[in-house]
């Protein structure tokens, strides 16, 4: 087969329209083959071909005979030595760090590990076995694609409502999506998902991983697979398994058609991606990729034993963000899902690692000045979660301006408040006010802060007011693996019950903790199904539960559907009142010469919280009036932010309390938007003279209806 000099850049297969360019990067190689296989099911590879140029330590030539469609991986030649942190062998044919799409996936065997398993010095033996008939091979595409007007969605992020989401999970078990979809990246771009995203108010759908991913070897072993997605082998191809077509090219197309049809809507698109380590695990992993193209420049290893890698992360091995070739090929990735699969931001998984210059975390490393100066990568939404496992890992508040993050200590204190730990009152109302302790000393705005009471991880929000402990037990672990512990409060009896009275109080608790998501400042994040009150049963690890156990259940019965149009009117009041999505924080101080305070908190009497009440102690009831008509402010569009005032009434305590209203303009009429106890009052309108029966565990919304002129 012809071959020409081709081109170092870019890296990758690159069609032209008239051939291929293969291009490799790698350091300490001595030799580069790229191995072309003529269909997946081929043991051997149809031609060897060494790539005949290296260019700036990158390996590349020119093929004017390969097409869109062609399968491919490289073998890469140089030390086996592992004590010195190298681990070439030839024998074992890599997938290229940049395939746009993956033609073949791996098929588990011994083979496809570098060293002799079983042997007496481990990974030091270099297994001869070739791994060609198992290795995951890479496919050319054509990357062209009709994308019309498409545009990013204009949404303020002050202004976005975020919802977590697993690509399967959410259509696999849908009715009124085809069955040919449900599971796939179009069933989530169907009708039936974008009408409910639409009813729902949500305006960003954040898609756990969908890199392509390897399933652990251990989890095949017990008839499990990682369902979540957090073990990425190739950082620019989509997974496969969620096409509908089950082919690497058409997984691009597929997913492209998703964005297109989400963006159509208004719906941005942010994905979770996991730079952070590879799904070779350490070093007795397989070498399925980086580890066989140049061990020592993509890995952070030991200084004082190569051998071995430093894992801040938990899953093995940590990517070397010292080094510029890795660090090119992470922000390669995230260019390429920006400029070709149109994507609107992501979300960094233990973002923190990627901090880390040499062992402490640095917000101001090269991770970070590389994104801020890029004009592409600067402008998309960038959200940390901002921890790993590593001395000094849990970073929150600490990550650089124009970055929104995880907000842990949010999902914390609003659990804690909801228990009823009452020495948690001020934490909370700093919560509920976009967290400023964190982010307003570094001159970050509330939006910084992603709220969130449950996410992917750990419980679902049924399951966190219905169990005290977790049952992992179909995990395979012992339930040794998962979140230790619950900070919620399960009404006393755990699990299923027909128990109408704990039925009943873990309905109002749900309610509680949608309601004070769509009542904080910041951008709240839905995890998918809690709308639908699904369960998990306990399980709050369910990273393998590829199953119903994971899947949505959209047969709702009247308990369920009542909840769904609760968080629906929830989001809905969010979206609606400037004052719920402030882009500032609020002062605490009259505005512009007035006497209207921007916030007010309250005691039950009905008294402004002063410092002593601050101070007292232990008290699980507090009220805030948020003045949204006497604020004029404007926001990077140029709208202004005057909406309706609210008062907000959240009582932690087992008992009802009589809540007196407060008036700091003159005679004020309150009606009531909704109470999260059931049956509703009678009652809904209120003025000063009155008090309002706050139940136990509960929270009440009031919208000031009237103001009456001051008597002079």
């Amino acid at each position: 087969m012809r071959v020409w000099p081709g081109r170092p850049y870019p890296l990758g297969a690159t069609w032209d329209g008239g051939g291929v360019n293969f291009s490799l990067f790698s350091e300490h190689a001595t030799k580069v083959e790229l191995c072309l296989f003529d269909a997946p099911e081929e043991k051997r590879e149809s031609a060897r071909i060494k790539l005949p140029e290296q260019t700036d330590l990158a390996w590349h030539g020119y093929l004017p005979d390969v097409r869109p469609g062609q399968l491919y991986g490289y073998r890469v030649h140089g030390s086996y030595d592992p004590a010195s942190g190298h681990r070439f062998n030839p024998n074992k044919v890599l997938l290229d760090p940049y395939a746009r799409a993956v033609g073949r996936d791996l098929t588990w065997g011994d083979e496809l590990f570098g060293y002799s398993i079983g042997h007496n010095d481990e990974d030091l033996s270099m297994d001869e076995r070739d791994s060609a008939a198992v290795a995951p091979l890479a496919m050319v595409i054509d990357t062209a694609f009709t994308w019309g007007d498409d545009a990013p969605p204009a949404i303020a992020r002050h202004k976005m409502v975020i919802y977590e989401a697993h690509v399967k999970g959410f259509s696999q078990r849908h009715p009124k999506v085809p069955e040919e979809l449900r599971g796939t990246y179009l069933g989530l771009a169907s009708q039936p998902a974008i009408e409910h995203f639409l009813k729902l108010g949500v305006n960003a759908v954040e898609l756990m991983p969908v890199h392509h991913r390897v399933d652990d070897k251990h989890l095949v072993d017990r008839g499990l697979n990682n369902y979540w997605g957090y073990n990425t082998l190739a950082f620019l191809a989509p997974e496969t398994r969620y096409a509908s077509a089950g082919v690497g090219a058409e997984s691009v197309r597929e997913f492209k058609q998703m964005v297109h049809a989400l963006h159509s809507a208004g719906i941005g698109v942010i994905l979770d991606v996991v730079y952070n380590h590879t799904a070779e695990g350490n070093h007795l992993g397989p070498t399925l990729s980086l580890r066989g193209i140049d061990n020592a420049s993509y890995y952070r290893l030991l200084p004082e034993d190569p051998r071995y890698y430093k894992d801040y992360t938990g899953c093995g091995n940590t990517l070397n963000m010292l080094h510029p070739r890795a660090l090119q090929l992470i922000m390669d990735s995230l260019r390429y899902w920006v400029l070709e699969m149109h994507v609107d931001g992501f979300r960094f998984d233990l973002a923190s690692a990627l901090a880390r210059e040499l062992h402490e975390v640095d917000k101001l490393g090269a991770f970070f000045d590389i994104i801020h100066q890029d004009p592409v990568l600067s402008q998309v939404n960038l959200i940390a979660e901002p921890w790993d496992l590593g001395e000094g890992g849990y970073q929150v508040g600490n990550f650089p301006v124009g970055w929104n993050e995880w907000n842990g200590e949010y999902r914390d204190t609003i659990r804690r408040f909801w228990r009823g730990d009452g020495s948690t009152a001020p934490e909370f109302a700093t919560r509920l006010c976009g967290s400023s302790d964190l982010y307003e000393p570094s001159n970050r705005r509330p939006y910084a802060s992603v709220n969130f009471v449950t996410a992917h991880d750990g419980f679902s929000l049924e399951d966190l007011v219905s169990y005290n402990e977790k049952h992992n037990e179909a995990n395979g672990e012992e339930n040794r693996d998962g979140e230790s512990h619950n900070l919620s409060w399960n009404c006393g009896v755990e699990g299923p019950t027909d128990d109408a009275e704990v039925l009943a109080l873990r309905e109002r608790q749900k309610r509680n903790f949608m309601a004070t998501l769509m009542l904080s400042q910041g951008v709240p994040m839905i995890r998918a199904g809690d709308e639908l009150s699904h369960t998990q049963q306990g399980n709050n690890n369910a990273y393998c539960q590829d199953n119903e156990l994971s899947w949505l259940d959209w047969e709702l019965d009247d308990r369920r559907k009542q909840f769904l149009d609760f968080v629906t009117r929830a989001v809905a009041l969010k979206q609606q009142q400037p004052v719920l999505h402030r882009p500032k924080f609020f002062q605490g101080r009259a505005i512009r010469g007035t006497d209207v305070k921007d916030i007010v908190w309250l005691d039950p009497s009905g008294k402004e919280m002063t410092d002593e009440g601050w101070n007292a102690g232990v008290f699980r009831a507090i009220g805030m009036r948020l003045a949204g008509d006497a604020i004029e402010e404007v926001d990077e569009r140029g709208e202004r932010l005057i909406g309706d005032t609210l008062l907000v009434l959240l009582n932690a305590e087992e008992n009802e309390l009589e809540f007196a209203f407060w008036s700091q303009q003159g005679n004020e009429q309150w009606e009531l938007l909704f109470d999260t106890a059931e049956p509703p009052p009678e009652k809904t309108t209120f003025t000063q003279a009155d008090t309002f029966p706050l139940r136990g565990r509960s929270t009440a919304v009031f919208r000031l209806s009237k103001l009456e002129q001051r008597e002079e």
